[in-house]
This record gives structure tokens, C-alpha cells and sequence, in this order.
């Protein structure tokens, strides 16, 4: 029996995962988060086989919860389920832990399948994904890489919320960081990008395919 753990701030969504995944024997949901606090609490509180993780969460969420997830749990097999494109996110989900990555859109016809795959300790990626890794690997540091490859996580983080639309201080709130911290990352993405304003920021944003709602 897999134990499934939900981690998803929309009800809907883990009701209908949940009534989808009832239909497997072999499966059981045995908890929902609705937050990265009560994601956090819940792993700590009891053993689970899988987490199945929503990458943007009130409060903490994204590359930063996966961290913190598999410093207390190094063993819990993490599912990202996620609006974001695979081949935009996927590689540094994988990176900071995760053993599998699927967008929501084709979540439905795979997630079985993944669940099962990474409860057995394996790895769970899509094409796109596995391509971009391959990429990656081959391309190491070499100088011909896109620029946003070269941020850090909290780095494109801010970049994609900046995309968005949303403002420094809204960023600040969002991620409980200073104005003045999150006006640095905005300083380093700027540089690293080679952008000279925030028009040229959202147009190598929309160039790069890398929108993704701002700060969500």
C-alpha cells in the first residue's frame, strides 16, 4: 500500500485527487496540507511513501519547501505536481530533491504511474524534462547557455515574480524577505539577464517562454 501525502492550497484539487487516486487498491491518500507550515508538520508528524507537492503554496512553497522537506525527511519520495511547464521548472525541482515532476495539465494520465514508480525508488520525468537535464549536463558552464540557466533559485524566483507584474514589495511579502533583499536579487537578475529595464526584463521573460503568473 502506498501512503500518499497531498500538499496542494486548492480544495478542489485535492478532492479530485483524491476520488481519482480511490479507484487503486494499491494506493491510499492518507493526509492533505493545504500550505508549506502544515506540509512541514505533517511530514514530521508520521511516515508517508509519497509526497505529492504543489510547487506555489501560501508561505513557503517551490525549490525552497523541497529543501526543507528533504532535510527532514531525505527519504520521502516527492512528487511535484505543477501548473509550470516541465522543461521551465522540472530541472530544478529534480536538483533540489524532488524524484518526480508532472504538469497538472497532463497529471491525469501519468500520475498513477509516478506515484507507483518513485514509491519504488525511482524517477519520474517527462520527456521535455529529461532532455533539458540532458542539456544541461552537456552544457556544464560553458558561456552558450541561456542567462537565466546561471540564476539561483531565489534569483528566478524573483525574476518570474517581476515578470509577472508584481512589485518589490509585494515580492518581499510574499517570500518574507526585506524590501532591501529582494531590491538585490532584483539588481543581480538584472545583471545576470543583461537587461536594462523591466520592459526588457517581461520581453526576455516572453521570449524565453518562462512566464509564470508572478509570485503564484
Amino acid at each position: 500500500m502506498i501512503k500518499v501525502l497531498i500538499a496542494d492550497d486548492h480544495t478542489i484539487l485535492r478532492a479530485g485527487l483524491k476520488h481519482m487516486l480511490s479507484e487503486y487498491p494499491d494506493i491510499r491518500v492518507g493526509g492533505e496540507a493545504g500550505n508549506g507550515l502544515e506540509v512541514i508538520a505533517m511530514v514530521q508528524a508520521e511516515p508517508w511513501d509519497v509526497l505529492m507537492l504543489d510547487m506555489t503554496m501560501p508561505g513557503k512553497s517551490g525549490i525552497e519547501l523541497i529543501k526543507q522537506i528533504r532535510s527532514l525527511a531525505p527519504k520521502l519520495p516527492i512528487l511535484v505536481l505543477s501548473m509550470h511547464k516541465e522543461d521551465v521548472f522540472a530541472v530544478r525541482a529534480l536538483k533540489s530533491g524532488a524524484s518526480g515532476y508532472l504538469c497538472k495539465d497532463n497529471a491525469e494520465d501519468q500520475l498513477v504511474a509516478a506515484l507507483r514508480k518513485i514509491a519504488a525508488g525511482g524517477m519520474y520525468i517527462t520527456a521535455a524534462a529529461a532532455e533539458k537535464l540532458a542539456l544541461d549536463a552537456r552544457h556544464g558552464d560553458r558561456a552558450d547557455v541561456p542567462p537565466h540557466t546561471r540564476l539561483s533559485d531565489r534569483e528566478y524566483q524573483v525574476f518570474q515574480a517581476l515578470a509577472g507584474g508584481a512589485s518589490v514589495s509585494d515580492i518581499a511579502h510574499k517570500l518574507n524577505l526585506s524590501v532591501k533583499t529582494v531590491s538585490t536579487h532584483k539588481t543581480h537578475v538584472m545583471e545576470k539577464l543583461g537587461c536594462g529595464s523591466l520592459a526588457d526584463l517581461v520581453r526576455y521573460a516572453i521570449e524565453h517562454d518562462l512566464l509564470a503568473g508572478g509570485t503564484n
